[in-house]
């Protein structure tokens, strides 16, 4: 039988809305998915002493994505403590990586650690629009491939929205870029009633406050062609400008490029300035060098996520450090070496200096060298995750 003029049109345009609507269930299947995905981390119940909420400090994030973990491994010894920060921004993979592996290899004899892997958990649902990233990766584990998500720098909209016509910082007035109302590092200290990324960063500054922890570190990547990269940005208090400058002799003398420089006083809203000017911490800031976060970059693959290597920045490489990069990008095996080296050496020069005082040394073991991570992998260090 042959179709009239009509009844094609009506098979056509019912052809077209069925595919649109499975294309339609399919994406949306595809978001609910990755918003709702919980990466799993190997806790040793013999190790770490618990587990706190960010609810606690912040009590408004309770029932919320925001309301993330805070991972604590006390000593048999009580002493000096130092919290960890990775997840601050969900596309700076090597922060989470870092503190995922600390997670699962630390342990301590005199102190505590606290170790934060998703600091902001709102910015893990979603990615950065017009980025065209990936939305997972892979790590190689002598146990199977654990998976690991790649989110946003920023808070998801679903959270805070909308975004104002100009950022002003709470507590400084500074004003600042609109899209940083839901960049977590850049609101510090927080505050308890605010948006909802200051109710996530004041969690984290009432958590050091509250428990008087000694020494924070957060854990970032950047671009090769941003000039803080492999970097210890120190708060400018003397007793942290001083672990930062036996830091950088340390990891120089035993062959790891690295600088540190003083946070700027009139940048706020970053845990290095905020957290060493509203709580007693020492607070440091790492830096390592990610293809990912650059602009000149080609194709968003896992592979440059994981191998940092990219045929733009092989060019730009051509030209000489010092003309277009300031350092060349690396892997994620090599980035997560850099940030779990300078965390044990804060600790060291903590200890050479101010660990003989009044609460002692902190005495934290399992840290694997960074030759060692350079050689086997981010993967030989992680945990079977036991179901």
């Amino acid at each position: 039988m042959q179709l009239s003029k009509k009844q094609k049109g009506i098979l056509y345009s019912s052809c077209f809305i069925i595919l649109a609507l499975i294309l339609t269930f399919w994406s949306g299947k595809n978001f609910y998915d990755f918003a709702h995905y919980e990466t799993e981390f190997a806790i040793r119940e013999d190790v770490v002493t618990r587990i706190e909420k960010f609810s606690k400090y912040s009590p408004r994030l309770k029932g919320t994505v925001g309301d993330s973990d805070i991972y604590v491994i006390e000593g048999a010894e009580p002493g000096p403590s130092v919290l960890i920060i990775g997840g601050t921004h969900p596309n700076e993979p090597a922060g989470q990586l870092s503190s995922t592996l600390l997670l699962e290899n630390l342990t301590v004899e005199r102190g505590t650690v606290f170790i934060i892997t998703e600091a902001n958990r709102s910015a893990y649902t979603h990615s950065h629009p017009q980025e065209a990233s990936i939305q997972y990766f892979g790590i190689e584990t002598p146990y199977g491939v654990r998976t690991f998500k790649f989110g946003s720098r920023a808070t998801n909209t679903n959270q805070q929205w909308p975004n104002p016509d100009v950022y002003v910082h709470r507590t400084s007035g500074q004003k600042l870029s609109s899209v940083d109302t839901r960049n977590l590092n850049r609101s510090y200290p927080g505050s308890e009633n605010g948006t909802y990324t200051e109710r996530v960063a004041y969690a984290i500054t009432e958590c050091i406050r509250q428990n008087n922890i000694t020494i924070t570190i957060d854990l970032h990547e950047a671009s090769p062609e941003y000039q803080t990269i492999n970097t210890i940005v120190s708060h400018n208090r003397k007793e942290a400008l001083k672990i930062a400058a036996q830091t950088t002799l340390m990891m120089e003398l035993n062959d790891v490029d690295i600088r540190y420089e003083e946070s700027p006083q009139n940048l706020h809203g970053l845990t290095h300035r905020e957290l060493g000017d509203y709580t007693d911490t020492l607070a440091f800031l790492l830096e390592t060098s990610n293809a990912s976060q650059g602009k000149i970059r080609g194709a968003f693959t896992e592979e440059l996520v994981l191998n940092g290597s990219d045929k733009f920045y092989d060019k730009a490489l051509e030209k000489g450090i010092g003309k277009i990069l300031y350092a060349p990008p690396v892997s994620l095996d090599e980035r997560v070496a850099r940030h779990v080296y300078t965390i044990y050496e804060i600790i060291q020069a903590y200890n050479k200096y101010y660990g003989t005082e009044q609460l002692g040394e902190l005495k934290v073991n399992g840290f694997p060298g960074y030759q060692d991570v350079l050689t086997n992998g981010i993967g030989h260090y992680l945990k079977e995750i036991k179901k």
